[in-house]
């Protein structure tokens, strides 16, 4: 009965992460629209979460001494490298179609597990990359000479690269007896990539009267305080926060396919707020991109044969998977889908 009611909390925990991560480029749009620049969006989301984690990374302050190098790569790709190439991106092409394309990331991380680790992967998730390739292909509408900014294009496939990053890195920081606590890992990340991200986005050149006014969202006038106030509390602390406490319920694989709606909800918000329509191929392209996603994040590796003998069978491998597909625990602590935006 409470192992039922948990999974349930954990189910609705899970989706309310994916609709928060759902709705930052919804949100950051109309921002980035009324003249403020991709970078200082960016900037202003970390810093802000950043600020309101803080006693959280005071609380794991020795992972500052044993895991640092986890903690920088964490803050460079994770934090700084994915929002940065996804807000850039979104002020070029719909937020839709640069979510789409960030979700190759699935794709990329099979990549990385069979041909740099040397891992096999399942005929199942090859087929799931085979599938949100496709997708793609149909979302960007490459019959029509690649109608959206090329630009664009190849900033939602950098955001998707760090995300691989981020993949790689916390299953490295997953195992073993000294493994990470995934808060203060998104608490360091945070602080670190607003560290970053201010040597970047230099903010002291920023419009900062902009903040004081409203943006245009879909025809209707949104304080833009209001708008920076959703992006930073709820599209990042509540997102990842309610993604590490779902995953502590369900399992990383069940939070990891929740995920998946994430660009399902940014989609129909960009559609209903920001009227961003996309046209019958591109709607059937995203969600053959997400079937994809579903079967690659979903589909464990093949495991190798056990030699039998004397000595008894070989060593397990540590961790059932790397990346998505078949997330492991730190990875799904950390997002419940991660991607930043």
């Amino acid at each position: 009965m409470h192992a039922s009611q948990g999974k349930s909390a954990g189910l609705g925990l899970a989706l309310a992460s994916a609709f928060a991560f759902g709705g930052s480029g919804v949100a950051a749009k109309p921002l980035i629209e009324a003249g403020l620049d991709p970078l200082h969006v960016v900037w202003l989301r970390v810093t802000g979460a950043a600020l309101v984690m803080l006693p959280v990374a005071w609380r794991h302050r020795t992972l500052l001494r044993r895991k640092p190098a986890l903690l920088a790569g964490f803050g460079l790709l994770a934090v700084a490298g994915v929002q940065a190439f996804y807000f850039a991106s979104i002020s070029r092409i719909p937020v839709g179609v640069a979510l789409l394309v960030e979700y190759l990331a699935p794709a990329l991380v099979l990549g990385w597990v069979r041909f740099v680790q040397r891992r096999p992967v399942t005929r199942a998730a090859a087929v799931g990359v085979v599938l949100a390739v496709g997708g793609l292909a149909c979302v960007v509408e490459v019959w029509a000479g690649l109608s959206f900014d090329a630009l664009g294009l190849l900033l939602a496939l950098g955001a998707a690269c760090c995300q691989v990053g981020y993949f790689v890195l916390s299953d490295q920081g997953s195992s073993g007896e000294d493994a990470a606590d995934p808060l203060g890992v998104i608490a360091y990340g945070l602080l670190i990539g607003a560290a970053v991200l201010t040597v970047v986005a230099r903010p002291w050149g920023m419009d900062w009267s902009l903040l004081a006014g409203s943006a245009d969202m879909g025809g209707t006038e949104v304080p833009a305080a209001l708008l920076l106030g959703w992006i930073v509390l709820i599209a990042t602390v509540v997102a990842y926060v309610t993604g590490v406490v779902s995953v502590r319920r369900l399992s990383p694989q069940v939070a990891g396919v929740v995920a998946c709606l994430e660009a399902v909800i940014a989609t129909v918000l960009a559609w209903v707020l920001l009227r961003e329509h996309l046209s019958a191929p591109q709607i059937l392209g995203g969600a053959v991109v997400l079937i994809g996603a579903f079967i690659a994040q979903s589909s464990a590796p093949k495991a190798p044969k056990e030699p039998t003998g004397p000595k008894g069978p070989s060593r397990p491998v540590a961790g059932e998977s790397a990346g998505a597909t078949d997330l492991p625990d730190a990875d799904g602590k950390l997002s419940a889908g991660r991607t930043a935006p």
